[in-house]
This record gives C-alpha cells, structure tokens and sequence, in this order.
C-alpha cells in the first residue's frame, strides 16, 4: 500500500488505455482510412495485452468483427479531436491507493484548435460510470498530459516553452505555476527542460516528444547528431541541461540517446515533429512509432529496449499521425489499475 499520495509514472500496474477515435468530422477527414489504419494496429496491440477504452460519436465500423473486441469498452461521446494524451484525465493515487481523476482544461494547445466537446469528455467518461475515482475539477488551469512525466516517486519532468506559454496560463508565473503543480501532484521536485523543440509541432514542446521519464531512474530523448540539422543547436543545449538533472536522491539520471529520425515532410514540404521519444509505456510492452526508416527504426526498438528489459518493443508505422502534427503517445492516455469499473459499457 503506498502510504503517500502520487502521481504514478506510466509504468504502474495500469487498467485501462484509451483511444479517442478519429472520424468524418475531425481533421482526419481528408485521410480517413488511412489514419484508421494506424489506430486500428495501435488498439489491436493494446487490446490483445490490456483493457482498451474506444471514445467515439459512434462506434468505429472497423473495430466490428476485429477479433479483440471483447477487450474494448467503447463510450459513445462527441468530440472534436483525437489526442486522448491531452484531453484525458490526469490520474492521482491517494493514501489507500484509491484513485483521484483529475479534470484540467484543455484549450486546443493555447486556442489553436477547437476543443469544446474534447473538454468535455471526462466529465462524460466519469457521469457514465467507467471510471472508478473520485473527481477533482482543475478546469480553471490549463495543462495536457503530454507536457508532463513523472517518475512516480515525486519528480516531474516538463519544458518551460510550453507550460510557461501565452493563451495557457499567462497570467501566473513560472514559480506560481510550480507551486500549483506541486500542489496538485503531491511534487517534491519539478525538473524544467529550458531548451528542445521539434519543427512543425502544435504543442509548444510537449515533454513526451522530447524527452522521457523511465524506469531506474532512466530518460530516454532525442539526440540530433547532424550538425547540419535545425535541432541540432536546441537538442545538443537539452542534452547538457539533461546531464546537470538529479534524482531525489542527488543522483545522475541515466541517460538513453534516441535518435532523430531523417526529415519527415508534409505535402508542401514542411517538416514534421516525427520523434522516437513519442512511446506508450504498456504493462508488458511498449509501443513505439516508426517511419519507414529502417536503420533509425531498429536504433530506436534497441534503446528502448536497454530501458525496458521485461517488456516487448513494438513498431507501430505512425506516418498518418504525424501528418497531423502527432504521433503515437499523443494518442493514448493510460489509466491505473485501481481505475478499473465493474461497469462494462460495451
């Protein structure tokens, strides 16, 4: 039993895993098929290891019949987007190991997109029972669960560039924004990445497409060896301030390059945020985007697999997600065990 209360690293025991589906009225429609390919090997992996949540306006004809459908509960809900990472809810454990879903608001990353019904979709997921938790209404302070790692003992692993971003709360400081982090997930240190970016992302410099929080006292994150390359500068400065960062205990973190992947661009030839750093973390495996790059794709299944011994290391092709500036974390939200309803709304 823990005996405090902790925001749990993505390698706690989980319950569920989420997907929000894309469809006809999102910005996927344009590439729909495509897109649901990628889904559908991304919950078929998921399904067949653990318990998928599918949230969707209706249920997606290509999961009848799939094979693992008794492993999903779907949840009928409108929504807008499909980045469950960012609009989902942030979970807690207390004393006793009971959990506290924790509901912040999602604005479209700073009001760049519209996210009215996505906004909405916790409050929905818990009315209907799914969801085993006590609710905690954070909706006045903006905050996505992909701008956040933690390693489950009590430090947080962020960037500067996106929490201290305009159009999320620009009305707090960086030390009144640490304070309230600390006070919501129970913190004893906040670790703030100052430099890292990545070309085309809608983010601000999500944490999870730069740099990851894992077991051990491990970060793995993208490392840019071409110094002809525009992340060269701002990756290699991340790398420094990664080496100067110490666990609770004054340690060094272990660190694990990832590499970059080659230029990933889109039809007008813009790049995009293609990254390896960009992982599910999964009870027995970890999933992992590729791109068709066949000697970075292997580098990558390696380091990770020097992070995760116990777990399978899985591929997913995710070039339909990063089309739209996303990739397969992004996608995703977990839930621990003790989350777990009797309620089946299949």
């Amino acid at each position: 039993m823990n005996l405090h209360t902790f925001l749990p690293a993505e390698w706690h025991q989980q319950g569920y895993v989420q997907l929000t589906w894309p469809h006809e009225n999102t910005d996927w429609n344009y590439m729909l098929e495509e897109v649901e390919d990628c889904f559908m090997h991304i919950a078929k992996e998921i399904a067949t290891r653990q318990p998928l949540i599918v949230v969707a306006p209706h249920y997606p004809e290509r999961l009848v019949g799939c094979g693992f459908e008794d492993n999903i509960h779907f949840f009928q809900c409108p929504t807008n987007d499909t980045w469950a990472r960012d609009h989902g809810f942030i979970t807690i454990l207390n004393q006793e190991g009971k959990p506290q879903l924790l509901d912040f608001c999602f604005n479209g990353w700073g009001m760049k997109f519209a996210a009215c019904k996505d906004n909405l979709i916790n409050q929905n997921l818990l009315n209907a029972g799914l969801l085993n938790g006590s609710y905690v209404n954070y909706r006045n302070f903006v905050l996505e669960g992909g701008a956040i790692e933690s390693d489950g003992k009590g430090t947080l692993l962020t960037t500067s560039l996106c929490l201290l971003a305009p159009n999320r709360n620009d009305t707090l400081s960086k030390k009144e924004i640490e304070d309230k982090l600390k006070v919501f997930f129970r913190l004893k240190q906040i670790l703030w990445l100052d430099y890292g970016y990545l070309a085309g992302d809608d983010t601000d410099s999500h944490v999870d497409t730069l740099a990851r929080l894992c077991p051990n006292d491990t970060i793995c994150y993208v490392k840019c060896e071409n110094e002809q390359d525009e992340h060269f500068q701002a990756l290699h400065q991340m790398e420094e301030q990664l080496k100067t960062f110490r666990t609770l205990d004054g340690n060094p973190f272990r660190l694990l390059p990832l590499p970059m992947p080659n230029p990933v661009r889109d039809e007008e030839g813009d790049r995009l945020p293609a990254t390896y750093a960009n992982f599910l973390i999964m009870n027995k495996a970890v999933l992992y985007p590729t791109y068709m790059q066949t000697d970075n794709d292997r580098k990558a299944a390696e380091v990770l697999a020097k992070a995760f011994p116990d777990r399978e290391i899985i591929g997913i092709d995710c070039r339909a997600l990063i089309k739209q500036h996303g990739s397969l974390h992004c996608v995703t939200m977990q839930y621990p065990q003790e989350v777990i309803s009797d309620i089946n709304l299949k």
